[in-house]
């Protein structure tokens, strides 16, 4: 499908692509069966500035709008999820800082973030509340000019490996919903720790970890925001942009699997005749096809809007995480029919896309939980 991209949506698309194929996707099998962090793929990403894509350029970035952002994740998915995945955390993490910062926390953090010298990672969810924000028990008290932190996170993507964490954390437990707060956290800072390294069906290359806080001191004025705004700030972070990421990769995916499905159809002969000319093999990829395409069109569409003014309403992020997720098993399921035997074997890449997508129907939030959401916007009930 041919969309009206401007010159610089292109550029962004086609560089990026070239970096991915390249340096990435040569990688990719690796990183998964090792469990190694992307760190040589974020490290080529960053000398073309993709780590700072949505960075405004008076803070070191590019200045690219949500489609172009998207572009660029598609085309890193398509060579490595796990990169992708890394990339998306880091951005939220920036998103973050510019959306809820001051013009101090802008300079300090932004700069060095979207140059790739600080990698970023939001924390959200905790092991007693799953995707539920508002059951977080992770505390922080103010005492002078401190906040003490203590509480837990869980699977945060960049754990280990990231510099800054903008972390949502409880300051006010007797006023509910309107007690979360988001702090910066810094690699280093006492009595920040790590857990174990979490063993994944798929996207491997991700460094998910457990993070403790055992009175941990973060000096107050690395609060984000005001006291009360972090449900805001996660809202606006994660459901008006991340949400646009994780279904990038998901489309990533998808069209890796139905190009590699293609390709292969053509090339694999039974009894003298490729696969291709089956019936069967034709409508399984024309199903693929149609898939990938029609969740592009959502989600492009949704991120073109979400730069104008008024924006995208909030529904149309939801239903594109919940579509492209669930393309993405669909395609890379149907792929695996299309491969037989083979595409079930460690050696072809088809088996850790179809592990990779199973993954984002779980990320941000699942798909189950986002359509009782929806399902809610549409009702009003």
């Amino acid at each position: 499908m041919d969309f009206d991209l401007t010159k610089d949506q292109v550029l962004v698309r086609e560089t990026v692509s070239k970096i991915a194929q390249r340096e990435v996707a040569v990688k990719a099998a690796e990183v998964d069966r090792s469990e190694s962090f992307v760190w040589e793929g974020l490290k080529k990403l960053s000398e073309a500035d993709v780590l700072g894509l949505v960075v405004p350029s008076e803070y070191g970035g590019m200045g690219m709008d949500t489609l172009s952002f998207v572009l660029a994740i598609e085309e890193i998915a398509k060579a490595c999820a796990s990169t992708a995945l890394a990339v998306v955390s880091h951005s939220i993490c920036s998103y973050i800082i510019l959306c809820a910062g001051n013009e101090e926390q802008k300079k300090k953090y932004l700069p060095s973030m979207a140059k790739g010298e600080r990698l970023g990672a939001f924390c959200v969810h905790e092991s007693g509340c799953g995707s539920n924000a508002l059951a977080i028990e992770t505390k922080a008290a103010l005492r002078d000019n401190e906040y003490i932190v203590n509480g837990s996170k869980i699977f945060i993507t960049n754990a280990q490996e990231a510099q800054v964490y903008a972390v949502l954390v409880r300051t006010d437990p007797s006023k509910g919903p309107q007690g979360i707060s988001m702090l910066l956290i810094e690699k280093g800072a006492d009595g920040f720790s790590f857990g174990k390294k979490e063993k994944k069906m798929g996207l491997n290359g991700t460094s998910s970890r457990e993070l403790f806080f055992q009175d941990c001191r973060v000096p107050q004025e690395n609060l984000l925001g005001k006291e009360g705004e972090g449900l805001k700030i996660v809202s606006q972070a994660i459901i008006g942009f991340g949400f646009f990421g994780a279904s990038a990769i998901s489309l990533g995916l998808a069209q890796a699997a139905l190009d590699t499905s293609i390709k292969h159809a053509k090339e694999r002969a039974i009894a003298g005749n490729p696969i291709g000319s089956n019936q069967l093999i034709k409508s399984l990829i024309t199903e693929m096809s149609l898939g990938a395409d029609t969740a592009r069109a959502l989600l492009y569409s949704a991120a073109s809007r979400r730069d104008t003014n008024p924006p995208a309403p909030i529904i149309d992020a939801l239903k594109v995480k919940l579509y492209a997720s669930e393309v993405a098993i669909d395609v890379t399921n149907k792929a695996l029919q299309v491969y037989g035997g083979h595409g079930y074997c460690r050696d072809l890449p088809l088996e850790r896309y179809y592990r990779d997508a199973r993954g984002l129907t779980l990320h941000f939030k699942t798909t189950e939980l986002l359509k009782i959401d929806i399902g809610k916007m549409l009702v009003g009930l």
